[in-house]
């Protein structure tokens, strides 16, 4: 449990406070934050996707865009390890992909879990535990953020 890698949901729900749903995710960012999680990890894609969904959510939930590039900037890149497939994983991605039966949106978290699983994470934490199933069943834990931080205990 020592090097968990972050999907976007929880970089979200950690950086921007929606009430109850989010207490777990912000607790977890906090922990990165004080150091008491120091090999947290995530994709380059999800700073990507932080990014969009952060700056076209709801009015009432939406960043400027100057917010969501500094949350980036200072919360993601400045206190994670960004991790990207590298050229080898990049050439098999899509005969994996194929093999895996894998389709249409869900490539974007199949591309993350290849991600976590090529650099070794310990386990996958986000808010959508289905979409990262196949990679339990390869050996890599996916969990939620409070099953997470219980897992810590």
């Amino acid at each position: 449990m020592n090097r968990p890698f972050f999907d976007t949901s929880i970089l979200v729900a950690g950086l921007i406070d929606f009430g109850e749903s989010s207490r777990a995710s912000i607790e977890l960012l906090d922990r990165v934050a004080d150091q008491r999680i120091p090999h947290a990890a995530t994709a380059w894609h999800c700073c990507l996707e932080f990014y969009s969904v952060a700056t076209r959510l709801p009015e009432e939930y939406r960043l400027p865009i100057e917010t969501a590039q500094q949350f980036v900037d200072e919360e993601i890149i400045g206190r994670l390890g960004i991790e990207i497939l590298s050229p080898t994983d990049q050439s098999s991605f899509f005969h994996s992909t194929a093999q895996n039966g894998i389709r249409g949106g869900r490539v974007y978290d199949y591309h993350i879990g290849m991600i976590a699983l090529a650099n070794a994470a310990s386990t996958i934490v986000t808010a959508n535990k289905k979409h990262f199933s196949l990679f339990e069943r390869q050996g890599l834990p996916v969990l939620n953020s409070a099953e997470y931080i219980q897992a810590l205990k």
